[in-house]
């Protein structure tokens, strides 16, 4: 039986107050306290990667006409997630070297030249999201925050504002980004392929994060893994991606993109997966389809399609205004590779379509050997794009010219 997500929080934060260490893949991680200084102020987190070299085939990319990539930043490994500052500071999470960085265009040139290391040793922190000069950063069971960071790149220090997620870390990383409701939305990913859980799990939840006490809102349930959403600049409505359950075969099921259009609606995990296809272990307890939020478009199966923006830029052309872009991380255990790509798909109303490759050939089909695999977008000031790859461990820049 489900407990109620307060009690869940409660006990845990109980445990989480009381212990030394938290354990992960069976590595240490050290409990910090509430605020901590992490890089020397002699500037040792500043370094130059202005001549950085990148591994990587920008030949073999695919874009559209009159479209360019560029290496925008090289030497970021295992480039996570994207987020930016109104001066255009680059913030990049990481999800297997623990590290925080944010990345600087100093001069201008369409090519990053400092790259920060503001934080190491934490666990997984994959997510982070900025406002009003701070910089939230998201780790497994935690959220941290670096107060006027902007100002603090050479010698940060961040706060713990809540550390009552769970702890268990499949599924545990995390994509964090503010609202229009100015509240921090923090998905919490099932822990396990399929099961059922706790009511915190599988799900994407908000915080406040002004609030003396932060505490944790679920407003989507049945959310298997989302690592990445945006909100339409329409309607304001939220919009995720997640990523469809393992181990029942190549072609089902297929992972979705998602509308949620009131708070408290269930999109069908661990019961339903891509709106109609039944859990062979768990359907007959969830009663009927149609109780559940059918998706607003399918993706393709194991695709595993991790950050997404709603292009509002006005560099690209006027077809792409307001279109979302979609980074496919990629299968991991398919017979036959999917994913690998970057695709944009058309918004109305409940509903998404006209899915596009927008940039591919990270994947050699003929020797289904991938060099790279996109993880996140993000729109720069400027409306050009920045795709972050964590196998490559670069950021590229997608640019747009009709000369």
């Amino acid at each position: 039986m489900k407990r109620p997500i307060m009690k869940y929080l409660s006990k845990n934060s109980i445990i989480l107050g009381a212990a030394i260490t938290l354990w992960t893949f069976g590595c240490g991680h050290e409990q910090r306290s509430e605020a901590q200084g992490i890089i020397n102020a002699d500037g040792a987190s500043k370094e130059n990667i202005s001549n950085a070299k990148a591994e990587v085939k920008l030949d073999k990319i695919i874009l559209p006409p009159n479209f360019k990539i560029d290496v925008w930043a090289a030497d970021i490994p295992n480039a996570r997630s994207l987020a930016l500052s109104e001066d255009g500071i680059v913030f990049v999470g990481n999800r297997q070297g623990k590290k925080v960085y944010a990345v600087v265009d100093e001069d201008g040139d369409g090519k990053a030249d400092t790259k920060y290391t503001l934080a190491d040793g934490l666990q997984m922190p994959n997510g982070v999201a900025y406002k009003n000069g701070d910089l939230y950063v998201a780790e497994v069971s935690r959220i941290l925050r670096f107060k006027d960071i902007k100002n603090n790149l050479e010698n940060p220090s961040y706060e713990v504002i809540y550390e009552g997620y769970p702890t268990e870390a499949h599924h545990g990383w995390k994509f964090i980004a503010f609202g229009p409701d100015g509240k921090l939305y923090v998905p919490v990913g099932a822990p396990c392929n399929i099961c059922e859980s706790e009511e915190i799990f599988a799900s994407i939840t908000r915080i406040d994060v002004d609030s003396s006490n932060p505490t944790p809102e679920i407003v989507a349930h049945g959310v298997r893994n989302s690592v990445g959403f945006d909100w339409d600049p329409k309607t304001g409505d939220l919009w995720f991606t997640d990523n469809g359950r393992d181990m029942m075969g190549d072609n089902i099921p297929e992972c979705e993109l998602n509308h949620l259009s009131s708070d408290g609606q269930h999109f069908g995990y661990p019961y339903w997966h891509e709106g109609t296809v039944k859990d062979p272990d768990f359907g007959d307890k969830g009663g009927p389809a149609s109780e559940y939020i059918a998706p607003a478009a399918k993706l393709g199966p194991h695709v595993a399609p991790l950050g997404m923006r709603f292009y509002e830029g006005e560099m690209f052309p006027t077809p792409y205004k307001d279109r979302v872009i979609i980074a496919k991380h990629g299968s991991w255990n398919r017979s036959k590779k999917s994913g690998y790509v970057v695709t944009s798909l058309q918004v109305n109303g409940n509903n998404a379509s006209d899915e596009q490759d927008f940039a591919t050939g990270w994947l050699d089909e003929e020797s289904q050997k991938a060099w790279g695999r996109p993880v996140d977008v993000q729109e720069l000031n400027d409306g050009s794009l920045l795709i972050s790859d964590d196998m490559a461990g670069v950021i590229y820049r997608v640019t747009y010219s009709a000369k």
